[in-house]
């Protein structure tokens, strides 16, 4: 029999060694992730799942109101939430987990549930019984976006002949022109050229200021990078990546100077981020979703796929129970 508890901030030892130990786990689940947020910027309701009083699980999760209704999200201030579990987690026990989560939202009068859940190659073992399991309880998607993931190869060769023949040609352009590109500390840099970029194409701001920008890179000293491609120690493109677990990395925040693209310096920058990835082992590049609202970006999901990347959903599903 399994039970859903109430986290505690007491509990956050336990929970952390349950993603370390987890195959699905992510830094997006890590109390150290989700603490990083203003104590009144949300109602945190997590919870954590016990089978024979021994952690199973651990559900990151929030208080949203929406409409005077009470939803249950996992997690409004992470990118992906749902159910961390173990490896070998049984199909018993994920139907039993999705079953035990509608029974304590609707004890506890909440009108819904929404997940977004992490993408299946996430996964250290590939396993869609979660999902299964929150079908069969009556969820259904709410929203589907596509992420762009490159799968690395043993050297950063090998993955040169996955790029169209324009990116390696814009490559060796970059390098003949000077662009250099290198891991960097100044996000304050980079952060400029964020704000500049996304207020001419899109007409928003980015959605952590600086200050919480390095707040994290404080906490994840370790799994949080930028890269920036530069010419005359100007960075002319950069790009935030945050190591999401042992095989996967996630481009977090990229950007660049319109007026350089001449250099074709973002190529360059890719190119070096997926040579440095590879050298630490890591098996994964995820470029990020080109969809906004499931519509999308084709000249941004073309400009990934010429890279070798490829799509795959990143899925949001709910239940109302009202």
């Amino acid at each position: 029999m399994i039970t859903l508890k109430r986290f505690m901030e007491t509990q956050s030892k336990q929970w952390e060694a349950c993603i370390g130990n987890s195959n699905n786990g992510t830094l997006f689940h890590r109390r150290k992730f989700l603490n990083y947020h203003p104590k009144d910027r949300f109602e945190d309701h997590s919870l954590m799942a016990y089978k024979k009083d021994k952690l199973l699980s651990v559900f990151p999760a929030a208080v949203k109101i929406e409409n005077s209704k009470r939803f249950l999200v996992s997690h409004p201030g992470a990118s992906m939430g749902s159910f961390v579990v173990p490896v070998n987690l049984s199909i018993a026990d994920a139907m039993e987990l999705g079953k035990i989560l509608v029974k304590y939202t609707r004890e506890q009068s909440f009108d819904g549930i929404r997940i977004t859940l992490s993408p299946s190659l996430y996964q250290s073992r590939i396993s869609n019984y979660m999902d299964f399991a929150f079908f069969k309880q009556g969820f259904t998607y709410a929203k589907r976006d596509i992420t762009s993931v490159l799968f690395l190869e043993n050297n950063i060769e090998n993955n040169l002949q996955k790029f169209r023949s324009s990116h390696r040609r814009a490559v060796r352009k970059a390098q003949e022109s000077g662009v250099v590109v290198r891991r960097s500390e100044d996000y304050a840099a980079f952060y400029n050229i964020l704000v500049q970029n996304l207020s001419i194409r899109h007409h928003v701001a980015p959605t952590h200021t600086l200050k919480e920008l390095l707040e994290i890179k404080n906490r994840f000293p370790e799994d949080v990078n930028l890269f920036g491609a530069y010419l005359n120690n100007e960075m002319l493109a950069g790009a935030v990546n945050f190591i999401i677990n042992e095989h996967v990395v996630l481009a977090f925040y990229i950007s660049h100077q319109e007026k350089y693209q001449e250099y074709r310096s973002v190529n360059l920058l890719f190119y070096s981020i997926f040579n440095w990835a590879i050298s630490k082992g890591l098996k994964i590049y995820d470029f990020g979703t080109f969809t906004v609202d499931e519509e999308p970006n084709m000249g941004l999901g073309r400009f990934k796929e010429n890279f070798g990347a490829s799509g795959v959903f990143r899925d949001t599903v709910e239940l109302n129970l009202t």
